[in-house]
């Protein structure tokens, strides 16, 4: 700690960064009961705190490094940082970005002198093709976070904290974790200056590398991450930030998509600014820690560490943030298909606000209502359903089911009567150019599709439901093909708003 407090005194990054406001979040201090603090590093020059680290390491490269140029490989923010860093010095930049990389991260790389090369799917593609080129062509690799003068730039976000709080006292820092670098410099800062106040890690449910290794007590590499927070989007947190965060930090909270689109509102709601989904990672790991805790009078602060968004992603952050912070209930409800039970069923809703209604007709008996409430809590989603069901409703409660979310909300009512052996898949992958026909090649003709649903919002990876015709004995023959696929995917034949809303076929 003393080694990294003594490099991250002596950083230099404010050359291209600035000392970036400790904001009080009035609203989410009144309702979490908490004093809530923003470090707004969305504010940045590159609207990210990456420059930070960036900087710092390039500035200590010798003449004959700088003469040669520099390489790296990012999601995004590290390499607007690393770009800003070498216009300033006058150092050539090469960045190597996966192909999912939102394009405004791409472009504002481009207009900042960066030579951009697009490569793969996800960060660590990317990182083996730059630390490939940077053999063969002699060039400096900036790592985005394994690396001591970047952590150190990173830590700088800590020193201020502390130097805007004054003589007031922390209770906890959230901070966001992709490789660890920010983690690891925020941690040895706090630690050294503040032992008392907590630090907390916030990652992704679907890219929980450091997570992982937390609980295991060594690095962990995963499969596969998820890509919403594309900025985090790491298999494997870093070595050095392993080494340096493992024994400071004091808890990981995972959060889901629904929770990070929330807490984008969140950010949006208290100083009209848009985060990144990344950048969001604090203020959803706070509000979260506060409700399993159930704490009030604390002074916590979350790091703000992003705002490069994609605009077309802001339909799926407004369509899911509801449902993160549970203010939103989806129920499937079957009434009897008779006349008058459509308008029976309506009067028992009451004066509640309606947020979207599906009818469909099931047959000569009954038919299924597929409908969003606004709720205040779990609890109300609870005493609504407890309350149709004693009026005798079948009731399916859908608020956490994926595929309802995703898919089944924009096909209810899609039967095909008579259809047999269907089975239903929903899959995520990488979205890029002719990703969709990659994925119906890969599929082939050994299983005839039945149904189809692709959804994109703007994000980085393409979202679809797949009905395939698999005759008996050979389930398990189409899952070691779909498993070859390389995408993740997950067996939806027995979800419940399947059965009411799309299927009814002959098995």
């Amino acid at each position: 700690m003393a080694d990294y407090r003594a490099r991250i005194e002596a950083a230099r990054v404010y050359d291209v960064a600035k000392v970036t406001p400790l904001e009080e979040a009035r609203k989410l201090s009144t309702r979490l009961g908490n004093r809530v603090l923003l470090k707004r590093e969305d504010l940045q020059p590159v609207h990210s705190f990456k420059l930070r680290g960036a900087y710092n390491k390039i500035v200590r490269l010798s003449d004959e490094q700088r003469a040669r140029g520099v390489i790296t490989a990012s999601a995004g923010n590290h390499a607007q940082g690393v770009a800003l860093a070498g216009k300033r010095l006058g150092i050539p930049t090469l960045i190597c970005m996966p192909r999912t990389t939102p394009a405004i991260k791409v472009e504002s790389v481009k207009a900042l002198g960066g030579k951009v090369v697009l490569f793969g799917d996800a960060y660590d593609d990317a990182r083996e093709h730059a630390e490939q080129l940077a053999s063969e062509r002699g060039l400096a690799m900036i790592h985005p976070y394994d690396d001591p003068d970047v952590i150190a730039g990173q830590g700088t976000v800590a020193k201020e904290v502390f130097e805007q709080l004054g003589d007031r006292p922390l209770d906890a820092i959230f901070v966001c974790v992709g490789g660890g670098g920010l983690l690891a410099g925020v941690a040895a800062y706090v630690k050294s200056v503040s032992p008392k106040t907590r630090v907390i890690a916030v990652e992704p449910e679907d890219s929980d590398c450091f997570a992982r290794a937390y609980e295991a007590g060594r690095r962990v590499e995963l499969k596969q991450v998820g890509l919403f927070a594309d900025g985090v989007a790491v298999k494997q947190v870093g070595a050095e930030p392993w080494r340096v965060a493992k024994s400071l930090v004091d808890e990981v909270i995972r959060v889901d998509v629904d929770e990070i689109c929330a807490a984008i509102r969140d950010g949006f709601n208290e100083n009209r600014s848009i985060c990144e989904p990344a950048g969001a990672l604090g203020i959803a790991g706070l509000k979260k820690w506060v409700a399993l805790h159930e704490v009030s009078g604390l002074t916590l602060a979350a790091t703000v560490s992003g705002a490069n968004m994609n605009f077309d992603r802001l339909r799926h952050v407004a369509e899911r943030a509801e449902l993160g912070d549970h203010s939103e209930a989806i129920l499937a409800v079957t009434i009897p298909e008779q006349a008058g039970s459509f308008r029976r069923f309506l009067k028992q809703l009451g004066r509640r606000v309606v947020t979207e209604f599906n009818y469909r007709y099931a047959g000569p008996k009954e038919a299924h209502v597929f409908v969003g409430f606004k709720v205040a809590s779990d609890a109300e989603t609870a005493e609504l359903v407890a309350q149709l069901r004693a009026l005798d409703y079948p009731v399916v409660d859908l608020s956490q089911d994926e595929m309802a979310k995703t898919h089944v909300r924009y096909m209810v009512g899609g039967r095909a009567p008579g259809l047999v052996d269907e089975q239903l898949f929903r899959f995520e992958f990488p979205e890029r150019p002719g990703a969709c026909l990659d994925f119906l090649n890969a599929i082939g003709t050994r299983f005839n599709i039945s149904l189809f649903h692709y959804r994109n919002h703007g994000a980085a990876y393409g979202r679809v439901l797949v009905g395939l015709q698999v005759p008996r004995g050979q389930s398990r023959e189409c899952r070691e093909a779909l498993s070859s696929l390389g995408y993740p995917y997950w067996d939806e034949t027995d979800n419940p708003a399947y059965a009411l809303f799309l299927g009814g076929l002959e098995k």
